[in-house]
């Protein structure tokens, strides 16, 4: 399935999935889930609705609606239902538990920033607040003059996860979809010390979408490509494969240390070519387009403002 997050003629947001180019309305029959059982046990408010109860209802929750879509396309009722093209996405998951980005996990990506791989993930993070949708426009904050972008796989939990034994880590994967990891290369680079999270993490700094592609259509997360484009000029190009820590190793290794919930976000890393380490230097200014390809999942687009 394609599940999205959108916006109704109200500005209210609503969840659904994708069928024969419609959008199907699943709001409230994700009201109508229960939740995982883990919820209650850790004392965690479920959800009211939305994408994240929808998560936080499981695999069993994720087959309830996996059902009624199917019923919905035999019954041919994707026709009552609005264009996918005349829909206003949010981001799938518009504001996530946490963002946890894994630093130089590709190998092309280290050597163009002068380190040698890493023997263990990078941990950063990016603060949920960051979190845009499809076409936004990404204001550039005022002294920022080396804005950066960063293609990655942004990987969605759909369990609760801790201490994930070795080889189990897409077990608890709910879906995949698309992640720019905008920096601002000042604070990253230019300061002592380094303040990577503060510069990942300004509004508007993660842009995602435009859908989750549920884990059962990509079986295998470690063979897509990756590619990524400024105002239709390449930039990046990669290919999962080429990860340092594959998806279900950053998982396992995740795990150990904090808990992964429901909805959280893993956003993979991303291959060499990003502007800082251009020659010379590329950096997004306000008028740009960024665009972001990754098979099997589709394409985010979104400005510079």
């Amino acid at each position: 399935m394609r599940l999205v997050t959108f916006y109704d003629h109200r500005g209210d947001l609503r969840t659904g999935a994708i069928a024969g180019g419609r959008v199907i309305d699943l709001t409230q029959a994700i009201l109508d889930l229960a939740p995982a059982a883990p919820s209650a046990e850790r004392g965690l408010a479920v959800p009211p609705g939305g994408m994240l109860r929808l998560l936080y209802s499981g695999p069993d929750g994720l087959a309830v609606i996996r059902r009624l879509v199917e019923d919905a396309i035999a019954a041919g009722a994707p026709d009552r239902h609005p264009l996918l093209r005349d829909a206003r996405l949010a981001a799938p998951v518009p504001r996530p538990g946490k963002i946890v980005a894994i630093g130089r996990n590709y190998a092309d990506h280290a050597m163009e920033t002068g380190v040698q791989p890493f023997e263990r993930p990078r941990i950063i993070a990016k603060l949920p607040s960051s979190v845009v949708g499809p076409d936004a426009i990404v204001r550039r904050p005022d002294g920022v003059t080396k804005l950066d972008l960063e293609a990655e796989l942004a990987v969605v939990i759909g369990q609760f996860a801790s201490h994930v034994a070795p080889g189990q880590g897409l077990k608890v994967v709910a879906g995949y979809t698309i992640l720019n990891d905008v920096s601002a290369r000042e604070f990253q680079f230019d300061v002592s010390p380094a303040q990577t999270t503060f510069a990942k993490s300004m509004d508007g700094f993660c842009p995602m979408g435009p859908w989750l592609v549920t884990a059962d259509e990509i079986a295998d997360p470690q063979g897509l490509e990756i590619r990524s484009f400024l105002n239709g000029n390449p930039m990046q190009h990669g290919n999962t494969r080429d990860m340092l820590f594959p998806v279900d190793r950053i998982i396992e290794y995740v795990s150990q240390y904090m808990t992964l919930e429901p909805g959280d976000v893993i956003a993979t890393g991303t291959p060499a070519g990003s502007g800082a380490f251009r020659d010379p230097p590329v950096w997004l200014k306000p008028g740009d387009r960024v665009r972001i390809d990754i098979s099997h999942i589709g394409s985010l687009e979104h400005g510079i403002g």
